[in-house]
């Protein structure tokens, strides 16, 4: 009689990771920090400096960082602690059927911003090497799109690997380019950071920073559940999220003062580094890509009941099939979508701490806890239509409240 072997799954879409699977701090942190370099961080980086002085532009970065760092570090430490990944976590907040809510918003963020990530590749590197025709846009679409699919679809190991490549050579490249770019520039930082307009004030930038990856952020808990523990997950995430996307926002900003664009891809090609601008241009957004492919293909599982590798796919396809409209057309509407996702990441984390012992199985018998959806939505709305202080905050602070009202409802009923 033949024996069969049950085929593991290393992803753990439907269960707690368990000890044997999870990584130390290093991992952790090339992963975590590969996830946070991504180039449309450089675009807010751009805004930063043409309306803050270089004390201001330091002051967001420092703000926004830490409000940031607090925001995904204490989801980085639920995902730890718990072992399950966002959408296993919202089962336990919004219930069965209502963590369908959270698992869209998340997959439909990630694919978009997936899409947008294969055309900020493909259409500068098209312009430069192949005279910007369609037809090269397309090819390298097609071909960036495939790449960074198969790494979302071989799951955690691949990721792993990408972000140890990509990591030190996206950082050192980068800021010896940024370096060149100040030594043989006119004037010094300062100087050029003075010629800001000043429209922005430091709150203001501090909400450009928070708002550049608030909605990836929200989706940390899909990688920190394979740390080793709630410390290592925190840890990773709050440095990681600080270092990364400060980074990214001086890439950005001394490209601006200096070069007049919006990415460290500009200034290597007026610096003459041409080869070496592509290959950090696509690491970069490479990193972002498989990680925001991977958390959509986990929420249309949860959604769809499927399997994750599937889902992937299917998410990388309907990407890259949409990556130039997306970019032309729909960077504004992610950037409102963006104001969405941080209520449903305040809700995880106080379903967690109101309920830690609850999170030791993946069972759940609520079907839809209408105070964490109604919550998402009034907090959505709040972010995106009050006009005052930062965005993502005014709607976690509207969906916190909505959902500890029902919590106390609850206990009392």
């Amino acid at each position: 009689m033949k024996e069969t072997t049950k085929k593991v799954d290393i992803d753990y879409s439907e269960t707690a990771v368990p000890q044997s699977a999870r990584r130390g701090l290093v991992t952790m942190f090339m992963i975590m920090l590969g996830f946070t370099f991504f180039s449309a961080s450089m675009w807010a980086g751009q805004e930063l400096a043409d309306g803050l002085d270089l004390a201001g532009f330091i002051a967001s970065l420092i703000l926004g960082g830490a409000i940031l760092g607090l925001y995904t570090g204490l989801l980085g430490y639920v995902g730890a602690e718990s072992g399950l990944s966002l959408d296993l976590l919202a089962r336990k907040a919004f219930g069965e059927k209502g963590s369908y809510l959270p698992s869209a918003m998340i997959s439909f963020t990630q694919i978009g911003w997936f899409g947008v990530g294969v055309a900020m590749f493909a259409i500068p590197v098209a312009k430069e090497l192949l005279g910007g025709s369609t037809t090269a846009e397309w090819i390298l679409v097609v071909i960036a799109g495939i790449a960074m699919t198969a790494s979302a679809y071989f799951g955690i190991k691949s990721l792993t690997i990408v972000s140890y490549i990509a990591v030190p050579l996206i950082a050192v490249l980068g800021t010896v380019a940024m370096i060149l770019a100040v030594v043989r520039g006119d004037g010094t930082l300062v100087d050029q950071f003075a010629k800001s307009s000043g429209t922005l004030t430091v709150i203001g930038g501090a909400g450009l920073v928070v708002g550049s990856f608030v909605s990836g952020g929200t989706a940390t808990p899909n990688f920190t559940r394979f740390a080793k523990n709630g410390k290592v997950g925190a840890i990773t995430t709050v440095v990681a999220f600080f270092l990364g996307n400060s980074l990214m926002f001086f890439f950005g900003g001394v490209s601006s003062v200096y070069v007049g664009g919006n990415d460290i891809f500009e200034v290597m090609l007026n610096l003459g580094l041409f080869y070496m601008a592509v290959l950090v241009l696509g690491l970069n957004i490479w990193t972002t890509n498989d990680n925001a492919l991977y958390s959509a293909g986990l929420g249309l599982a949860n959604i769809f009941g499927q399997k994750k590798k599937p889902m992937v796919l299917i998410s990388g396809v309907i990407g890259t099939v949409a990556a130039i409209w997306l970019y032309w057309n729909f960077c504004g509407w992610l950037n409102i979508l963006n104001c969405t996702l941080p209520p449903v990441g305040i809700i995880l984390v106080l379903s967690y701490f109101l309920n830690p012992e609850a999170y030791k199985t993946t069972e759940t018998t609520q079907q839809v806890n209408w105070f964490a959806v109604i919550g998402v939505v009034l907090g959505a709305v709040a972010a995106n239509l009050i006009h005052w202080g930062i965005a993502s905050i005014n709607g976690m602070v509207i969906a916190a409240v909505c959902y500890l009202v029902g919590h106390f409802v609850g206990k009392k009923a």
